[in-house]
């Protein structure tokens, strides 16, 4: 299978446990399965911990960024990511409802596109629980607009916005 060069960026986030396990397996899970599924793992970003958003309540969440390669296009791999949530059993009910795994295309290879997908992901410059582990994943990487790292981007956030933590590995 032939894989293109482009620098694909996904952010994954799980807070319930799924058929998987925790949180955590799921992720990694969600990440062997998808390698089935014409998408190549190039890299993955340490794992972190994040507490839950709007209602801190909610179970907190585990996340953390993959670069991949894959032939699909957007909207192919659109479909590829939430197939394979809902074979993790993420049921789509409120926004922002607690999830065994959120599967989102953060950036293809520096595309602009009103989408479906919207590319880049219209809400990644606000989540610190992408951009530290993008940091990590993609050191080099820069927003396709603003021409922003994501260590830029996260220095722009409000203090504290986030409360997210490094796993142990």
């Amino acid at each position: 299978m032939k894989y293109n060069a482009a620098m694909i960026v996904i952010a994954l986030g799980s807070n319930l446990n799924s058929h998987a396990g925790t949180p955590r397996d799921t992720l990694c899970a969600a990440l062997a399965d998808l390698e089935g599924r014409n998408v190549r793992i190039l890299t993955v970003s340490p794992f972190y911990r994040t507490q839950a958003w709007p209602d801190p309540r909610d179970p907190d969440y585990v996340n953390a960024v993959a670069v991949v390669g894959s032939d699909l296009s957007p909207a192919g791999l659109m479909a590829v990511l939430q197939r394979t949530e809902t074979s993790y059993g993420r049921k789509r009910s409120e926004k922002n409802a607690p999830r065994t795994l959120d599967l989102d295309i953060v950036d293809y290879d520096g595309r602009v596109e009103a989408g479906p997908p919207i590319l880049p992901h219209p809400r990644l410059s606000d989540r610190a629980f992408v951009l530290v582990p993008l940091a990590d994943a993609a050191p080099d990487w820069r927003h396709p607009v603003t021409g922003k790292s994501a260590r830029e981007l996260l220095a722009a956030l409000p203090e504290g916005a986030g409360g997210i933590e490094r796993l142990d590995t």
